[in-house]
């Protein structure tokens, strides 16, 4: 019986979703009201509050409020076919220290999340690169909650307090778009880092400091606590840190420096905007050169005693480029745009030591819809060789053939198609489409298991700024 609802109650979501696109993207009439007219064009579906927002931001002080919901059905492969619901309530608060103490520069921002719903990747697909950025486990968390202070008519500035790498760094403009998280934090830190790094929803306390010389060049740094989640029994690190006030400050340090260099975005500029970045981090925590498997079974790494060789910190370079590669003639923003990502790191204490992505971006596919976006992008995750022969010397040692058992595939591909369209400045719908080939790459099935079948996964997102 359940099966069969949640199919239904798929369907009436995405029927009640479409009827709303339908009315918000019809033709108004001439003889609509000012009530009308203004909820098309505010910001905000709740508009200013009788004027209260406007007081509020004259004052130094802005409240945010955003929902987001998604429904997903894995339609072919992966671990079994059916639907899921994930949502996010982003809360948040910024304020100008200026406007309201006098101190010249400086402004607080505090941010939580409220995660419903639950993900299509450990339920549906169990891919590494999770299919939504939304997915989490459970939970109301606190996540940002910085002082930020500006010098030097803008050259300098400086960020302390809790936040998630990925806010700042190893972040493409044009991959924002996509659904996938690979495209926001690379899986590459993600499975290596302890408890998946300062990366949502776990953020950890941080300094950040960033100086532009000059309008093409900019230099940021970091340091971030090592692991965003304290010590324990409980398996899942975001469990770990209920609550997202952890706030560790005797752990690791996980250090960042970024380069970028901007073209053509000076004022007056008419070639095409980009931006390229060279970036690396480094973690002085200890990292072992054998993994563990799903079931938390020691794996020795071949020809060893079976004690694990310890290895002190582990780093990675990257970079990252965002390049209009054409723009419609006109003041619109309507144009295309392309990026790509790379990131090395060392096979032995890694278990993916190289990931790519790249994707096309096209604002305005069609006239009347200069604000809506159609993309493409693939992301690679490729699973380091030291790695692979582990699994496939363990094989042998199980008496299967090279490629059976707890054999590792070299890589998991995530192949995503969305449309965003921008029904009203507070509303967005975003249709989506993945193909997940190798979900799991092999590591995440038992010994003995039938390796995962290519995974077809639709989506739909909705987000609603109030």
């Amino acid at each position: 019986m359940t099966d069969r609802l949640v199919p239904s109650l798929t369907r009436r979501i995405l029927r009640v979703t479409c009827a709303i696109a339908a009315l918000l993207l019809a033709p108004r009439v001439a003889a609509a009201t000012d009530v009308e007219d203004s909820l098309w064009t505010r910001d905000t579906l709740t508009g200013d509050w009788g004027g209260l927002r406007t007081s509020l931001r004259t004052m130094g002080i802005q409240f945010g409020l955003q929902e987001q919901s998604e429904v997903w059905s894995n339609m072919s492969g992966g671990l079994r076919r059916g639907e899921t619901y994930v949502g996010l309530t982003n809360m948040n608060m910024a304020l100008d220290l200026e406007k309201l103490a006098g101190w010249t520069g400086a402004r607080f921002y505090v941010s939580a999340y409220q995660i419903h719903g639950r993900g299509p990747t450990a339920n549906l697909v169990s891919n590494l690169q999770p299919v939504s950025n939304l997915e989490a486990t459970r939970d109301t968390k606190l996540y940002q909650a910085f002082i930020e202070q500006t010098l030097f008519n803008g050259a300098l500035v400086i960020r302390l307090g809790q936040e998630g790498a990925n806010d700042q760094f190893m972040n493409s403009q044009y991959a924002a778009l996509f659904l996938n998280s690979s495209f926001g934090f690379p899986p590459l830190a993600a499975l290596t880092l302890p408890s998946g790094a300062p990366n949502y929803p776990l953020a950890a306390p941080f300094v950040r400091v960033q100086y532009q010389p000059t309008s093409q060049i900019t230099l940021a740094g970091a340091v971030f606590s090592g692991d965003p989640a304290p010590p324990g029994a409980q398996p899942d690190p975001q469990l770990r840190d209920a609550g997202g006030t952890a706030f560790r400050l005797n752990d690791h340090m996980l250090a960042f420096a970024e380069l970028w260099y901007r073209i053509n975005q000076e004022d007056g500029a008419t070639g095409l905007p980009g931006t390229y970045k060279l970036g690396a981090w480094y973690h002085s925590g200890h990292f072992a050169d054998q993994f563990r498997d799903t079931a938390g079974l020691s794996l020795a790494a071949p020809a060893s005693t079976g004690v694990p060789r310890d290895h002190t910190g582990d780093v990675a370079v990257y970079a990252v480029a965002d390049q209009m590669i054409w723009r419609a003639t006109g003041s619109g923003p309507r144009g295309i745009g392309a990026f790509a990502e790379i990131m090395a790191a060392p096979p032995a204490y890694n278990v993916s030591n190289l990931f790519l992505a790249a994707g096309l971006n096209w604002t305005g596919p069609f006239e009347a819809r200069d604000s809506d976006v159609l993309g493409v992008a693939v992301s690679w995750l490729g699973i380091s060789p030291d790695k692979r022969r582990l699994g496939d010397e363990l094989a042998a040692q199980a008496g299967q053939g090279s490629g059976q058992g707890p054999g590792y595939a070299n890589n998991e591909t995530i192949i995503e198609a969305t449309y965003l369209v921008q029904a009203t400045p507070w509303l967005t719908l975003q249709p989506d489409l993945q193909l997940v080939l190798n979900p799991g790459a092999g590591l995440l099935r038992p010994a003995g298991a039938k390796a995962l079948g290519t995974a077809v996964v639709g989506g739909f997102h909705v987000a609603v700024v109030f």
